[in-house]
């Protein structure tokens, strides 16, 4: 497909949840619902179910379980993202600078966090800045001019001491950080598993919540009162038993927090949802899980019980609408994923796209 090529794709796009079109067409890289009027040297034409390009809203490009990688690894795990049809991605704190990747035209879309902020010894090594909390502010600050609009906090991680999950930061601290952030026009989300640190959290005015195992029946209205996402991340913990098994003769009580916060994870999203906090996919890939996961988070979430509408548009027009970017809207780039069937009747069909357009390129499958 040459770069003055029209795409033409038609079948069924899914603009909205009930905005459904017969066609659009790409001109020059971009979505228009208007028939072009002179003939393109080249026409080519895509028919299927389209939707957005899918958004993974948690993952970490540059990182892997060891820390940062090279530019070669994150390149793949770019592109196994892309092959799914995640095209736009959260990365939510990566060591490693990856501005290059806006450069490349073949590669999905980034809104990054810069670089973790985590306690002294509060988390996996080689991931964060690892700080005190008298220096919380100035390092949101730092990375808040670094990343796209976010910040990633650790809001809780194993305290040795106490052998189990504790928050890691003092209300004082957090109050403070997040509205440095919020001055400068970045939002905030932190990694948190337990229950201990989200009230300080989201009362000091947090946009989101990654995880979000430790959510309650105290806590699930006060997320809701304050309109604060989570992003549940189901494919991870779903690990959740393997690690407490790894943790249990050290750390007995922090491995039995873990299989209990497990146990009750689809009853934790379901009771979110239900409450209506915004519920946003993401599998956080790159840390010790692969990249590609998406489908398999929404369907993560529909055996939580959120109606697969609600679970499609998480990773579609809501989570597009969450983060700032445009779907297929006229003039927006062409960025869309074609498939077979519709996947509003069944989230499976996500597993296996049949075009993917980046950019208005046709790039996989």
């Amino acid at each position: 497909m040459s770069d003055h090529a029209v795409l033409h794709v038609k079948g069924r796009v899914l603009v909205g949840p009930e905005d459904v079109r017969d066609e659009l067409w790409v001109v020059g890289g971009r979505v228009t619902y208007d028939r072009p009027v002179a003939p393109a040297v080249e026409t080519v034409t895509v028919e299927g179910w389209a939707l957005p390009g899918l958004v993974d809203a948690h993952c970490h490009v540059g990182l892997d379980a060891h820390g940062p990688v090279d530019a070669a690894t994150a390149e793949k795990q770019a592109l196994t993202d892309r092959e799914i049809g995640a095209l736009l991605l959260r990365d939510a704190g990566s060591p490693s600078d990856t501005r290059w990747i806006d450069d490349r035209e073949d590669l999905p879309k980034i809104i990054r966090a810069g670089r973790h902020i985590a306690r002294t010894r509060r988390y996996i090594r080689n991931y964060a800045h690892e700080i005190e909390p008298e220096d919380l502010v100035a390092y949101v600050a730092q990375e808040a001019r670094r990343g796209d609009g976010w910040v990633k906090l650790v809001g809780d991680w194993i305290d040795r001491e106490a052998g189990d999950l504790t928050a890691c930061w003092p209300r004082e601290a957090v109050e403070a950080a997040i509205a440095e952030a919020h001055r400068l026009g970045a939002r905030v989300t932190a990694h948190c598993f337990a229950e201990d640190s989200l009230r300080d959290l989201v009362e000091a005015g947090i946009d989101c919540i990654e995880h979000a195992t430790g959510l309650t029946e105290e806590t699930i209205p006060l997320f809701a009162e304050r309109g604060v996402a989570i992003v549940p991340t189901l494919v991870n913990i779903a690990t959740f038993p393997d690690l407490a098994a790894g943790g249990e003769k050290k750390f007995p009580r922090w491995s039995a927090h873990m299989r209990r916060l497990h146990d009750r994870r689809y009853d934790t999203v379901r009771a979110a949802y239900d409450a209506g906090i915004p519920v946003f996919v993401g599998t956080d890939a790159g840390g010790s899980l692969p990249h590609g996961l998406v489908a398999a988070e929404v369907a993560e979430l529909t055996r939580a019980g959120i109606p697969p509408l609600a679970a499609l548009s998480a990773t579609t027009w809501g989570a597009r609408d969450w983060l700032g970017r445009p779907g297929l809207t006229e003039g927006a780039p062409a960025d869309l994923v074609v498939y077979e069937a519709d996947p509003r009747q069944d989230v499976r069909v996500l597993a296996a796209p049949r075009r993917v357009v980046l950019n208005g390129k046709v790039v996989g499958c």
